[in-house]
C-alpha cells in the first residue's frame, strides 16, 4: 500500500524535517521550513520487481567517441571549462549578486553567436529589453544571438521542442523558474529540483550545452538544494570584490576536465576583458621593497599566479588585547604559524597586532603560502624589507620544518619569466633552478629568520 507522508523543507539548505519547526535543525535558520509536496513511501510488501523495462549492460573496453568541445570564444572560460563546451553538459554557475555572472554568459552566447552557433539566453530576472541595452553597452547589439524572458519551464521546453537544438542554451536563473505541476513558488527546493530536471534531461536528449545561474547565499554556497550540485556536470564559482576590478571564474566540479583551473577576468566599461597573465595583474604597483611584503608564487589549477602577501603588526602598551585581523587567508591557519614562529624561533607576537593581506582580494589555499606568509611576517616584525626580487613558497610544519610542495618547478618558471632572481623554498626542490633564477633552499624556520635579517 502506498501511503502518503509529510515533510517541510528548509528553503536556505534543503534539509528535510518530519514536523513543523520555527529553526531548522541543520542550519539553525528561523522560518524557513515550508511543507514540500507529499512523498509516497511504498510498504515492504510492495513488489518492484515487475512492469519496468530491460536494459542491457556496457563492457569497460567498448569504444567510446568523445565528444567534440565547441569553444566560447572566451579563452579563459574555456580554460576552466577544460577547454570549451561539451555536447549535453549542463553547467551551474554561482556568485555574488553583481558580479558579473550575466554579463559573463552574454558575452560568451554572443561570441559563439557570430561565430556561427546557434545561442539562445533565457532571462527570468530581466525583460527582453534590459538585457539588449548591456548587450549595445558591451558592442554585442548586431550578434545574432536569440533573446527570451521567461519563467515556465514548461513554456521554454515547448518553444525549444519545435526547433533545432542550440549549441548553446543559458538560463538566468534556475531560482526564477517555476514549473506548474510542481507545488510551491519558484526558488523553492521542490521547484528548484524539478526544473533542473526538466532543463538537463533536455541537454542530454539534445546534445544542447546548458548553463544554469545560480543564486548563492549569505555564506557564498548556491542558494537551493544541495543535490542540484550532483545533477549538473560542471559547477563553477564566479568570484571576486566588487572594490577590486579582477573577477575569477572557478571549476569547483568537473566531469569533463580537471578542478580547480580558474580563468581570470578584468571588469572595465566595456564588460569583462580577459587576463592572459594574472600575475602582472596582482603585482601591479609593487615599485620597491618594503617591510612587510613576500611574493608568493600560487598555483591554481595547472596555471601559476604571482600574488603579493602583505603583513604589518604593530607594538601594543602593557594589556592591550592584540588583534588578528586576515583578509585572503585562513585565520586559523596565520593562528597556527604564529604559534610555530614563537615557540620555535623565540620571535614573540603576543603583545602586537597583526594584519595579513593578500594584495589584489585574492583568495589563498595553498599550504605552499606558509613560508611566504612567515616572511612577510618576520619582515614586518623586524621592520626589514625582503629582497624585492625573491620568491618564496614552502609548507611549515608543527616542528618549523620547511616541507616540499607540489609542481616546484613551475611555480620557479613562472618567476623567473616575470623576472624574479631568486627562489626561496624547500629542500627537495633544489635542483629546479630556471634560466636566470637562483634557488636556495630553507629546511628550518630559524634559517628563514637568519636569511630576513641578513636582507635575502
Amino acid at each position: 500500500m502506498v501511503k502518503p507522508k509529510r515533510r517541510f523543507v528548509c528553503q536556505a539548505c534543503g534539509g528535510v524535517s518530519l514536523r513543523w519547526q520555527g529553526q531548522c535543525p541543520d542550519c539553525a535558520e528561523w522560518s524557513t521550513l515550508a511543507e514540500d509536496a507529499p512523498e509516497t513511501v511504498f510498504s515492504a510488501k510492495h513488489d518492484l520487481s515487475g512492469g519496468g523495462r530491460a536494459f542491457t549492460f556496457a563492457s569497460l573496453d567498448a569504444p567510446v567517441t568523445l565528444p567534440v568541445r565547441r569553444p566560447t570564444g572566451l579563452a579563459e572560460f574555456d580554460r576552466a571549462l577544460g577547454g570549451g563546451l561539451v555536447p549535453g553538459s549542463a553547467i551551474l554557475m554561482g556568485g555574488d549578486p553583481g558580479i558579473g555572472k550575466s554579463t559573463l554568459l552574454l558575452q560568451a552566447a554572443a561570441k559563439i553567436a557570430m561565430a556561427g552557433g546557434d545561442a539562445i539566453y533565457i532571462s527570468g530576472e530581466e525583460a527582453a529589453d534590459q538585457v539588449r541595452l548591456r548587450a549595445d553597452r558591451l558592442g554585442l547589439g548586431k550578434a545574432p544571438l536569440r533573446l527570451a524572458a521567461a519563467t515556465s519551464v514548461r513554456d521554454i521546453l515547448t518553444t525549444l521542442g519545435g526547433m533545432s537544438a542550440p549549441a548553446l542554451l543559458v538560463i538566468d536563473s534556475i531560482q526564477t523558474m517555476h514549473s506548474d505541476q510542481i507545488e510551491g513558488a519558484p526558488g523553492t527546493v521542490s521547484q528548484v529540483r524539478g526544473c533542473a530536471f526538466e532543463l538537463i534531461r533536455y541537454a542530454k536528449e539534445t546534445g544542447a550545452a546548458l548553463v544554469l545561474v545560480g543564486h548563492v547565499t549569505k555564506d557564498g554556497s548556491i542558494a537551493g538544494p544541495r543535490v542540484l550540485e550532483h545533477m549538473v556536470d560542471v559547477v563553477m564559482s564566479f568570484e571576486g570584490e566588487r572594490s577590486h576590478q579582477y573577477r575569477i571564474l572557478r571549476a569547483l566540479k568537473n566531469r569533463f576536465g580537471a578542478v580547480d583551473e580558474i580563468g581570470v577576468f578584468a571588469m572595465a566599461g566595456a564588460g569583462l576583458e580577459e587576463v592572459g597573465n594574472p600575475s602582472l595583474l596582482f603585482l601591479s604597483g609593487r615599485s620597491e621593497a618594503v617591510a612587510g611584503s613576500a611574493v608568493f608564487p600560487a598555483l591554481e589549477g595547472t596555471r601559476p599566479v604571482l600574488v603579493e602577501i602583505q603583513a604589518l603588526t604593530v607594538r601594543l602598551a602593557s594589556g592591550a588585547t592584540p588583534r588578528r585581523a586576515v583578509v585572503g587567508w585562513d585565520s586559523g591557519r596565520l593562528a597556527m604559524l604564529l604559534a610555530v614562529l614563537e615557540a620555535r624561533c623565540g620571535l614573540s607576537f603576543s603583545s602586537a597586532e597583526v594584519y595579513l593581506n593578500v594584495a589584489g582580494g585574492y583568495r589563498l589555499t595553498d599550504p605552499a603560502a606558509d613560508l611566504a606568509v612567515a616572511a612577510a611576517l618576520v619582515s614586518a616584525l623586524a621592520d626589514r624589507p625582503l629582497a624585492h626580487g625573491a620568491v618564496w613558497f614552502g609548507e611549515i610544519s608543527l616542528a618549523g620544518e620547511v616541507r616540499p610542495v607540489a609542481h616546484a618547478g613551475i611555480r620557479i618558471k613562472e618567476a623567473a619569466k616575470l623576472g624574479f632572481s631568486k627562489a626561496h623554498g624547500p629542500q627537495a626542490a633544489n635542483g629546479e633552478d630556471a634560466p636566470g633564477l637562483s634557488y636556495a633552499p630553507i629546511r628550518l624556520l630559524p634559517n628563514l629568520v637568519d636569511r630576513v635579517m641578513a636582507g635575502a
